[in-house]
């Protein structure tokens, strides 16, 4: 029997490499060192990683992320209190009657898809939470379902959070702010709101400027009311903002009244990275390429997304310059390197061949006291450089 460690190895291992599919495991067939890598001799065949892959429930991948995050946060943001999050839909291109209709925006029209859900913390670019076994139905209760989630995981709920107008309804907004919750989304623009606001006097407007580096749009106005929303218990804050690089006024709603009306627009504009991160997701992870139309074998595929993106943000937190090198050009450079492995009693020795960032590694020193690996009978690793 393969155990279960090992196979989810196996499955990971396709992430690290820039490969699309689980049938593409194949073209690892005979490579004993990616077997070692998950415990193994050589890899599983395709037919083993895909059995094992639908026997994975949401309560597995619930585990599996909460002990990932738990790992990795005190590596690379110990003091996380900040998330962006949003839906992606993946779009499914068999039989159209199993699935729901979801908005791809690829597309510009509705069709059938996964819908997924991802939280990602801007300051360290790591996605922190995925969940693909979502239906319409369970859409307006995933904010809650992510808070909780991390304060299963840490001990205390998230400080702020970001999104946008179509990820929650204005009454789950309520139940965020009675948990002390600060939040950023934004308001949908209605005809009658845009003539109030144009009718507004030229003095009630403030100028401010986003000083956020190669930002395009720097230069904006904005515009400061209190209101109440349907559904919302209380008052909101709705900060409406020109020059943006749209034609008409940004509508910023928060329940912080703490902060400047340009410190919220600086704030928001920081939810683009998880725009980023889901792009390179599908650029180099292969999130769109759906691995079934069965949502929980999807489910387990966005969360070895979101470990193989863990994964190469702690590479690039490790080499010194790579801090924001995206996971493609580390692959390119440092993963995708010949070489040769040789196992010892105590140790596994890597040996890597000649190669023009080599000295990076060996600046880094990834192998400086690393623990030993337990599906390898607990050798610990070592590198060896020409």
């Amino acid at each position: 029997m393969v155990p279960a460690a090992a196979a989810l190895l196996s499955l990971l291992v396709l992430k690290l490499l820039d490969k699309e599919r689980r049938s593409h495991i194949g073209d690892f067939d005979h490579d004993a060192a990616l077997g070692a890598f998950a415990g193994l001799n050589i890899l599983p065949k395709k037919s083993y990683a895909t059995d094992y892959s639908y026997r994975t429930t949401r309560t597995h991948q619930d585990r599996l992320l909460a002990g990932w995050v738990a790992g990795l946060a005190p590596l690379l943001f110990p003091a996380a209190d900040t998330f962006c999050l949003d839906f992606h839909a993946i779009p499914y291109r068999g039989d159209p009657e199993v699935l729901e209709n979801h908005y791809l925006p690829c597309r510009g029209k509705a069709a059938p898809s996964v819908l997924t859900f991802f939280a990602h913390e801007p300051k360290s670019r790591v996605l922190c939470y995925a969940n693909a076994n979502l239906l319409r139905s369970d859409q307006s209760g995933e904010l809650l379902r992510f808070i909780d989630f991390w304060h299963q995981v840490t001990g205390h709920d998230p400080q702020w959070l970001y999104f946008d107008s179509k990820l929650v309804p204005y009454a789950e907004l309520s139940r965020v702010n009675e948990r002390h919750i600060s939040f950023i989304t934004i308001r949908r623009r209605g005809a009658a709101l845009l003539r109030r606001l144009h009718q507004r006097p030229a003095a009630d407007w403030h100028r401010a400027v986003i000083d956020i580096p190669k930002r395009r749009h720097q230069h904006i106005r904005y515009l400061e009311d209190i209101i109440r929303l349907p559904g919302y218990e209380g008052t909101l804050r709705q900060v409406a903002v020109t020059g943006l690089g749209r034609e008409q006024p940004t509508l910023c709603l928060s329940n912080n009244r703490a902060i400047t009306g340009r410190d919220l627009v600086t704030r928001y504009a920081g939810r683009n990275s998880i725009e980023d991160a889901l792009g390179i997701s599908v650029n180099f992870f292969h999130l769109d390429c759906l691995a079934s139309e069965v949502r929980l074998n999807v489910d387990l595929d966005v969360a070895l997304t979101v470990l193989a993106n863990g994964c190469y943000r702690w590479l690039a937190h490790r080499l010194r310059g790579f801090t924001k090198a995206k996971p493609k050009q580390l692959y390119r450079r440092f993963v995708e390197t010949g070489g040769l492995v040789e196992v010892r009693d105590e140790h596994l020795l890597v040996h890597f061949d000649k190669r023009s960032h080599n000295p990076l590694l060996r600046e880094a020193a990834l192998d400086q006291n690393a623990p030993p690996i337990p599906w390898l009978g607990n050798r610990r690793l070592l590198f060896v450089y020409p």
